[in-house]
Formats: structure tokens, C-alpha cells, sequence
């Protein structure tokens, strides 16, 4: 079985089995490709420590709030300072990187960490 999404409007193989169950390998997208080294990539927390967004290597993030873990995950992607995300639940936000360690976003402060 095959499984496939669209990142950014290109096709991207997620994982799988051919014929006879071999595995088929991952694919990157060209998106994928150009965030896996990307500057912004890792932890940004608000200052209370409350808001905790993670913005990982594939295009995906995985925001926690206080004690819930996974509150909110969807796709973003990074263009020059501006961040725009896709969440999975079906809402779209946008940020701001104001310099190298702060995010303006959804009217919090993040730092890197």
C-alpha cells in the first residue's frame, strides 16, 4: 500500500509496501528539502513558558499549552521573516520573525530555546 499527501502542491510519498511487501523509501519534497535546513527550525516558548511550539525538519509543527501536550499540529512554511500554518483541525495562522531568536504570533512573544 501506497500512501501519499500534498505538501506545499507537491506529491510526497509517506511511506509504504510494493509488491511482495517490500518497502518503498521516503520521498522529500522540494519543501521538505528546504526546511530541513532552515534557520527557524526548533523550540520558540513564550515567555511564561505556557505556549510551546516546536516547528520541525518536514514542514510540520506540534504546539503544546501548559499541560496539553500535541494541542494544536498542522504544515507551515517560512517565507523570508513571515510564518504561515496550516492547522490539521482546518484554521490558518500567520507570524512574524521579528529577528533570528523572537516570533511574533496569534499576539504572543516566543524565544527560541
Amino acid at each position: 500500500m501506497l500512501r501519499a499527501a500534498i505538501l506545499g502542491g507537491t506529491a510526497l510519498v509517506l511511506a509504504g509496501t510494493g509488491h511482495a511487501g517490500q518497502a518503498l523509501p521516503v520521498q522529500q519534497s522540494e519543501n521538505e528539502e528546504a526546511m530541513s535546513q532552515h534557520p527557524y527550525i526548533g523550540m520558540w516558548v513564550t515567555d511564561d513558558g505556557h505556549v510551546r511550539q516546536e516547528l520541525l525538519e518536514n514542514g510540520r509543527y506540534d504546539e503544546a499549552r501548559g499541560t496539553r501536550q500535541s494541542a494544536y499540529q498542522g504544515r507551515y512554511e517560512v517565507s523570508g521573516n513571515e510564518i504561515r500554518y496550516w492547522d490539521d483541525t482546518g484554521f490558518t495562522a500567520d507570524g512574524t520573525f521579528v529577528d533570528a531568536d523572537t516570533l511574533h504570533h496569534g499576539g504572543m512573544v516566543f524565544r527560541r530555546r
